[in-house]
């Protein structure tokens, strides 16, 4: 019953950037059972929509933002929402704080990692350290807080009240027109076996909804945790294959390989070309991370 209470009262906000093909890419869950609860808050070009949707719906307090990871299209609006909401508080990995309290080091890394794709995020600004509330600090009722490292190397998952909320520890998930997609997001630094232990940390909880940053919810977050370890396992094979051949662009190659054979992949087809160039990017950011590791 807490749970079906739960999913009547948890809400994704898109807090996609304006680039072509990211519409329904990302967002920021809102959970407003008990207590009101921000699941990540989207970039910084994007936070005033956040802010705006949340007084729509007559959201006046947000009691805690829980923060899965410092990538900026996670982060990045928080300085901008807690000037919003004075009394919200962020927990967050311990080692996240210096990351959002002088985030310069991580503005430079994002913008050589994603160039237009960083500056259409937009910069983030600093966070006071009275805000934040280091995950091994914490302690609150219905709770659960994981260390998933692998997509970033800060990374949390959060069970709340038996709604899992993975952030990227999980890959992406999105659904066209009644299609399923799901890919890894492994971007080089990659670790595959600290990867694979944060998704059979997550498959050790009971079985609950699981809500993914990038972009939807399933119903059975045990399925979608064995569907998935599947495709990691599955690309390591396909990009060890590849990789060791002498070959050019073994980017590529990769990529390509990937959208003919992974069933995961087979809604891409079916997408609109701006999504499609969106996908063969992330894809490759992935590849990057196997083939480095």
């Amino acid at each position: 019953m807490l749970t079906n209470n739960l999913l009547k009262r948890t809400t994704l906000i898109e807090t996609a950037p304006s680039l072509p093909g990211f519409r329904q890419f990302i967002g920021a869950w809102l959970c407003t059972h008990r207590k009101n609860l921000l699941v990540d808050v989207g970039p910084m070009n994007t936070v005033e929509t956040l802010i705006g949707t949340l007084s729509r719906m007559g959201v006046r307090r947000i009691d805690y933002v829980l923060l899965t990871h410092v990538h900026i299209d996670h982060s990045g609006g928080l300085a901008r929402l807690l000037e919003h909401s004075p009394a919200t508080m962020v927990i967050c990995h311990e080692k996240a704080v210096k990351h959002l309290t002088g985030p310069s080091k991580l503005w430079e890394a994002s913008r050589r990692t994603l160039g237009q794709t960083a500056e259409a995020y937009g910069a983030p600004r600093p966070v006071e350290e009275s805000r934040l509330i280091p995950h091994t600090e914490v302690s609150l009722p219905g709770l659960e807080i994981l260390e998933t490292p692998g997509h970033a190397g800060h990374h949390l998952s959060f069970s709340w009240e038996g709604m899992l909320f993975a952030g990227e520890a999980a890959g992406n998930y999105y659904t066209w027109e009644n299609r399923e997609y799901l890919r890894p997001a492994t971007p080089p630094r990659f670790y595959k076996d600290v990867f694979l232990a944060s998704l059979d940390r997550l498959s050790a909880l009971e079985d609950q909804p699981i809500c993914y940053a990038h972009f939807g919810k399933a119903d059975s977050s045990r399925g979608m945790l064995k569907r998935f370890r599947r495709q990691i396992l599955r690309w390591g094979d396909i990009i060890q294959k590849i990789g060791t051949e002498e070959s050019e662009n073994p980017v590529r190659r990769c990529v390509d390989a990937l959208l003919h054979s992974d069933p995961e992949l087979s809604t891409f087809p079916h997408m609109d070309p701006a999504i499609q160039e969106r996908e063969r990017y992330f894809i490759g950011n992935s590849v990057k991370g196997f083939l480095d590791f």
